[in-house]
Order: C-alpha cells, then sequence, then structure tokens
C-alpha cells in the first residue's frame, strides 16, 4: 500500500445529501455519507501543493451551497481533520481547528405516486436528489472559475443565514446576473427566465413595504413582514435564476 492522506470533514444535517455520494477525481476519491465525508489523497499530490487541503475543502462547500440553494437549509460543514496513512498501517495525525457556524431548518414532504401495476409514474425524493447531485457537480466544476456563479451561491448563503434581509440577499442574484450580461432584458433572455418572474422578484425586494426588502427606510412606519408565500415566490425565482446560469455555464463556459 502506498502513503495516502487521508482528510476528514463533520457536517450537519447528516441527511443533507439525502444519499451516499462517491466522487473519483484524478488525485483523489471522495465519499459523502450520514453526516460525515472522507477524501483519500495521493500523498505526492498532496504534498506538491500546500494549498490543496484549501482548494479541497472549498470545493466540498462548493456542493453544500450548491445544494443549499435548492433546499433553503443551512448546514455546518467542519474543517478537516488530516492523517498520513502509512502502508505499514501507522498514522500521523494533524487536527484543523474551527467550523462554519450555521442551523437546520424543515425539510419537506415527498410524493410517490404508482399505478395499478406498481409502476413508480412520480418520485419526487428520487427526483430532487438527482437534481441536486446534477447541480453540486456542476458548481464543483465552475465555481472556482467563475465570479459570477460564485456570488450567486454566496448571496443565496446569506439569504439563508441573515433572514431579516433575505430579500436583499435574494436580489443581489438578479443584479449579478443582469450586469453579467449587461442588462436585465440580456439575462432574461440568455438564461431563459421570464420577464415576469424577474419583475415579481424587484417588486417583493424594492416596492413591497417589506421588513426584509430593501427599501425600508423610504416605507417606515408601514412596514410588515413578508409572508410565507411571497418568501418562496422570492426563493423560487432565484433559484430558477442559479439553476439557469448553471446550464448556460454548462453549455457555453
Amino acid at each position: 500500500m502506498e502513503q495516502v492522506i487521508v482528510l476528514e470533514w463533520l457536517f450537519s444535517p447528516p441527511n443533507y445529501f439525502e444519499q451516499t455520494i462517491e466522487l473519483t477525481r484524478r488525485e483523489y476519491t471522495l465519499r459523502i455519507e450520514s453526516g460525515k465525508v472522507e477524501a483519500r489523497v495521493d500523498s505526492l499530490a498532496y504534498d506538491a501543493n500546500p494549498n490543496y487541503r484549501l482548494a479541497l475543502h472549498e470545493s466540498l462547500n462548493d456542493r453544500f451551497l450548491a445544494i443549499q440553494v435548492f433546499t433553503h437549509r443551512t448546514y455546518n460543514l467542519s474543517k478537516p481533520t488530516m492523517y498520513r496513512l502509512h502502508p505499514d498501517g501507522r498514522r500521523d495525525v494533524t487536527v484543523f481547528l474551527e467550523g462554519v457556524q450555521i442551523k437546520a431548518i424543515a425539510g419537506s414532504l415527498d410524493v410517490l405516486v404508482k399505478d395499478t401495476y406498481g409502476n413508480i409514474i412520480t418520485d419526487t425524493k428520487k427526483d430532487r436528489i438527482e437534481k441536486n447531485e446534477q447541480v453540486a457537480n456542476l458548481a464543483e466544476k465552475y465555481c472556482k472559475t467563475d465570479q459570477v456563479l460564485a456570488a450567486l451561491l454566496n448571496s443565496y448563503a446569506a439569504a439563508v443565514r441573515d433572514p431579516d434581509n433575505e430579500l436583499v440577499h435574494l436580489y443581489e442574484i438578479r443584479e449579478a446576473v443582469s450586469q453579467k450580461f449587461g442588462n436585465e432584458s440580456s439575462a432574461r433572455d440568455a438564461l431563459r427566465v421570464n420577464r415576469s418572474d424577474m419583475s415579481r422578484l424587484r417588486q417583493l425586494a424594492n416596492d413591497e413595504p417589506l421588513n426584509q426588502g430593501r427599501h425600508r427606510g423610504k416605507k417606515v412606519g408601514n412596514l410588515r413582514d413578508a409572508t410565507e408565500v411571497e418568501l418562496n415566490e422570492a426563493r423560487f425565482i432565484a433559484r430558477l435564476i442559479v439553476d439557469r446560469y448553471l446550464t448556460w455555464l454548462d453549455k457555453n463556459g
């Protein structure tokens, strides 16, 4: 057995990915399962790059950020512990302290529909898991090279962490793609997002007298909290923009 570097992370909630994920890359393998991540890295590649651990951590976190857009769930991902596994089985252990805050919130109701012969017609859990895997793979692939994608994921993460300013952060997603493509009209055309969706996000963030919105100072005395329906509308539109941008990147990136 050759010498191997093993990096391990803990995360919560432990069902964040809903299934075991195994990835094989040129220099490492990665396994995500039940609140734990393990990466086994070629020791020569790891030792040759002093930033390898940080780069791998950021790449892993990109997967979490991408999933967060489609689940609106906060997460806690630790910094990795590390040990060097020698051919004789000895372990040299290194521990990296600190973690990223976060708390978990509500899940979703799944629907499984079968016909009279037992064939599955609708399986929302299976569809969601497949979608999440797709967006996580795309985020990992493009996030380090595309600043706009990184900004979109970080804005959505801020919306989850900072609910008092949620609409402010979600509107940043609309602004980022408008700037990327020159203006909102060009962004809508490139991403195939309806004018009505963009307008509704702008209305919720800018025009409605909402405590979570962008222009609260202009509506002092008339503010109210956004309803759950309004927040879900804004989240859906922001999520749609991110999803369409990932699709655009994969075709044009």
